[in-house]
């Protein structure tokens, strides 16, 4: 057990100052104080069995690298790295290592919008015409009625992933949004979902049109630094300038090759332009459960972590969705899950050669972020495993190892 946690369950418990229990028969406490004990001991637990298993999925079943961060209330219970940075090579994945989180990156727009908002320099119903006299649908009162909420919930009315194809031929990004308006609507009114990276990423444009500064630079002064995410960078070229950064890795004749990261979704930085480490991640997941609120309030992230639009698509997704999930919504960069009737506040991101999640209860304080370098499926399901033993649910194997080929890491 960890000493912050060692520390946690003295001060629930009431514990004297050498150590021993003071009469719990005078706190009108008492039962809630042990239901929190409890949830303390459940989330370290929930910690040591995923470590547990990270080892493993390196050790015994190919995975080439992870990062892995698990806190609870104002501690952090496992942030540390499993694993090599590239195939074939001995550099060790460590706590300070980058990787690339992909659509995780668009919890960082939408928050960045909610600080923006709060300083009057936009507002939800903000028309991105207004700023973005070129922006453009098939639908031209849409388009005149599209908002920066729209924006940040994906309900702009184009097709799911509008360019996506185009984007990953390396198409330029403002070419791409330039041609929104050629693009078929899904409904012509633009109020239903549809996942997007091309126009989610004008919230970027629309940053700029209303402070005069670039998108990546107002992430790094008002959330990385003040949140201490110091290894938290944009783009390829901050990726590779990182003192440890997980190269990615694709399958290539039954084994993993590393590869050059590709430039095309780091050219829509609201979307993808992410890099981070476990360690920095760590602090993301502390911050957006509210143990940073001199940097975002609780205000703020009541409100973009608030449902906005549903999406039932996403319960039928995978195993542990179709079991523990009873509702799913997107809100403003995040997704919103009923998970066995406690509020899951999630997102998952991949580009080539990487996968990310992450997860949390705000109402548990408890949250787990997982990266790999690999495109490897079984780390996803770390996540559903520590949400089950922390939450004290049956065990269930989501992982299925035993289910599973052998592949060492070479």
């Amino acid at each position: 057990m960890t000493v912050a946690i060692r520390r946690t369950l003295c001060v629930l418990l009431m514990c004297t100052a050498s150590g021993a229990y003071a009469d719990v028969a005078q706190s009108p406490a008492r039962q809630p104080t042990i239901e929190v004990s409890a949830a303390a001991a459940r989330a370290e637990a929930s910690a040591r069995e995923i470590e547990r298993l990270a080892e493993r999925l390196v050790r015994e079943f190919g995975v080439v690298g992870l990062g892995v961060s698990i806190v609870y209330a104002d501690s952090v219970l496992l942030e540390r790295g499993f694993g090599v940075v590239q195939a074939g090579r001995t550099e060790t994945v460590e706590a300070d290592t980058a990787f690339r989180l992909a659509s995780l990156s668009k919890a960082f727009a939408g928050t960045l919008a909610a600080q923006l908002v709060d300083e009057g320099a936009l507002s939800w119903d903000t028309r991105v015409a207004d700023h973005l006299p070129a922006f453009r649908l098939a639908n031209a009162d849409a388009a005149l009625n599209t908002t920066t909420a729209d924006l940040l919930s994906h309900t702009v009315g184009l097709g799911f992933h509008t360019f996506d194809r185009e984007l990953e031929g390396n198409e330029p990004y403002p070419v791409l949004a330039s041609r929104l308006g050629e693009a078929p609507m899904l409904c012509p009114d633009g109020r239903c979902y549809a996942y997007q990276n091309i126009a989610f990423s004008l919230i970027g444009d629309l940053a700029f049109a209303v402070t005069g500064d670039f998108y990546s630079h107002l992430v790094e002064k008002k959330i990385f630094h003040p949140l201490g995410m110091y290894g938290a960078t944009y783009g390829r070229e901050g990726l590779e300038s990182s003192a440890s950064w997980a190269r990615p890795h694709v399958m290539s004749g039954g084994r993993f090759i590393g590869l050059r990261p590709k430039e095309n979704y780091y050219r829509v930085p609201p979307a993808a332009g992410v890099n981070a480490s476990a360690a920095d991640m760590s602090q993301w997941l502390l911050a957006q459960m509210g143990r940073h609120p001199e940097v975002l309030s609780p205000e703020l992230l009541a409100t973009i972590q608030k449902p906005r639009v549903e999406t039932p698509s996403e319960i039928r997704a995978v195993p542990w969705r179709r079991e523990r999930l009873r509702s799913a919504h997107y809100a403003l960069g995040w997704r919103v899950y009923d998970y066995a009737g406690e509020k899951l506040v999630f997102h998952g991101g991949a580009v080539q050669g990487y996968r990310a999640a992450i997860g949390f209860l705000p109402e548990r304080g408890f949250g787990i972020a997982i990266l790999s370098n690999c495109e490897c499926r079984l780390p996803s399901a770390l996540l559903p495993m520590a949400l089950d033993s922390a939450l004290g649910l049956p065990r269930t194997d989501w992982l299925e190892l035993d289910k599973q080929p052998r592949r060492r890491r070479r």
